[in-house]
């Protein structure tokens, strides 16, 4: 047995290493770390509760909305407000246009470009993959930043700035639209939307949406082989074996996404077992953290988020990272877009499951479905403002108190737990998407779900960094300043 350790990763957000043991040319085992510790929970505790509209945001740099539409329902659970359903659809359109954005970006600079190296030098599609998606030269690279680019100036509109938004409150967006700014928000919208219909899917995004099966799709991808960025990645993932590389645990977690007014959301929240093909409901007093392994005091035991304790313990024996061990029922559960849509019942990313499970090919592929799926939808939710009602209900926060703000972001379930006494934030617990997906083993010695993703990877003679590792890690998409908040 060898051992490799592989870090820090580029093209990730924040510090990552993975220590690889590799037997007979494959990982036999793997153990993630985050080697950074940030504070941010306890910096929060003696701040006033509405601070935290200011604090969360700085968690990250591509997440920060999502931080503060979790961190806004938190207080409002804790103050008993709702928002009304102009705030509910311009919160729903902010959060979506920082996750849209993420699936973009993910795509084009994250992903891609690992297929560009010199390891892929012999397969038929590698000079195309060099033109379109080099990381300096990549025609197509380039262009998804400039629609990027375009797609973000909507949230000077909607929200004043990107990143750390401030216009997300308790009770709903401080930022009214008028109907010149929503002609122009919907100008923004169809602009994107060329984009993906021009260059990403190369067809109109009903037709991608209408594709009901794996054997729909192949047909589809043979009546024009190659033609548009998703069919590339398509003929890729076939030549390169992806759809069997990096199984997941078969459990997948959804908060529920997009809350509409009534409090249905349209990617509903449950947990979905592969075993079984069934949506089952959640149930938020099952989640634990286990620090056993984590760089961080485990007094008690694995702790409840609303009674968590982040104390940091760098010389704790058998600790090896800053991250927790969030566990549902004291099982490993995978999240992000492939979660909620199974949960939300798209036929494609069923159908692709059940026939290869959790894996590279399925995580990537409901992400740009879900691009698909979303961007009509938003033009719905600006179509369905009403002039002159209210976005933002008032409401004085009460000095004692606590709150849950489970959301959405693009990499998967977030949650936000508050504890408020005489008016003052007592404790504040954060459970991010990466925290879930990068967990390390609890104490029971079970390794998190990329840990387990990781084992059976194959590793080529020589591989330094091997490539499979690099493909099964990004196909996760960590956010590591979000994990060590």
């Amino acid at each position: 047995m060898t051992r490799l350790l592989v870090g820090p990763f580029n093209r990730v957000e924040g510090d990552l290493e993975v220590t690889l043991d590799i037997e007979d040319g494959r990982v036999s085992s793997a153990r993630v770390n985050s080697p950074m510790y940030r504070g941010f929970e306890q910096i929060l505790q003696g701040k006033r509760p509405h601070d935290a509209l200011v604090y969360v945001p700085r968690i990250c740099g591509i997440c920060s909305v999502s931080q503060s539409v979790a961190s806004a329902r938190a207080l409002a659970d804790m103050g008993g407000l709702s928002i009304p359903p102009n705030g509910q659809h311009v919160t729903n359109v902010i959060l979506a246009t920082e996750n849209m954005a993420d699936h973009l970006t993910h795509f084009y600079l994250f992903f891609m470009p690992d297929f560009t190296r010199a390891v892929y030098a012999g397969r038929p599609w590698h000079a195309d993959a060099q033109r379109r998606f080099d990381p300096a030269t990549g025609e197509q690279a380039r262009q998804a930043i400039a629609a990027r680019q375009r797609w973000f100036t909507m949230l000077g509109l909607l929200a004043g700035k990107w990143p750390h938004t401030q216009s997300i409150e308790p009770g709903g967006s401080t930022r009214a639209v008028d109907s010149a700014e929503r002609t122009r928000l919907l100008a923004r919208m169809r602009e994107f939307r060329r984009f993906l219909e021009q260059q990403l899917f190369a067809a109109p995004l009903e037709q991608v949406l209408s594709l009901a099966s794996a054997d729909a799709l192949w047909d589809w991808d043979a009546r024009a082989p190659l033609r548009g960025d998703f069919r590339m990645f398509l003929a890729i993932a076939r030549d390169a074996g992806l759809m069997g590389l990096g199984k997941g645990p078969g459990r997948y977690l959804s908060y529920g996404a997009y809350p509409q007014p009534g409090a249905a959301f349209v990617f509903p929240r449950g947990v979905w077992r592969a075993e079984s093909s069934s949506l089952g409901p959640l149930d938020e007093s099952g989640i634990r953290e286990d620090a056993t392994h984590a760089w961080l005091a485990d007094d008690g035991g694995p702790r409840h988020p609303r009674d968590g304790l982040t104390v940091p313990a760098g010389d704790k024996p058998g600790a090896y990272t800053w991250n927790k061990a969030p566990r549902l029922a004291g099982e490993v559960v995978e999240t992000g877009a492939i979660a909620r849509q199974l949960a939300a019942g798209h036929p494609l990313v069923r159908d692709m499951v059940e026939r290869h499970g959790g894996t590279v090919f399925t995580r990537v592929l409901a992400r740009l479905l879900e691009l698909a799926r979303v961007v009509p939808m938003m033009e719905q939710w600006m179509l369905a403002l009403e002039p002159g009602e209210p976005y933002c209900a008032s409401g004085a926060l009460p000095d004692e108190g606590t709150g849950i703000g489970l959301s959405e972001a693009a990499r998967g379930s977030l949650g936000h737990w508050i504890s408020v006494r005489r008016g003052h934030i007592e404790n504040y617990q954060i459970v991010a998407p990466t925290t879930w997906n990068f967990s390390p083993r609890d104490a029971a010695g079970t390794p998190g779900a990329l840990e387990s993703a990781l084992e059976g990877a194959p590793v080529l003679q020589g591989e330094t960094t091997p490539v499979s590792v690099q493909h099964i890690v990004r196909s996760f998409d960590p956010c590591m300043v979000c994990t060590v908040h």
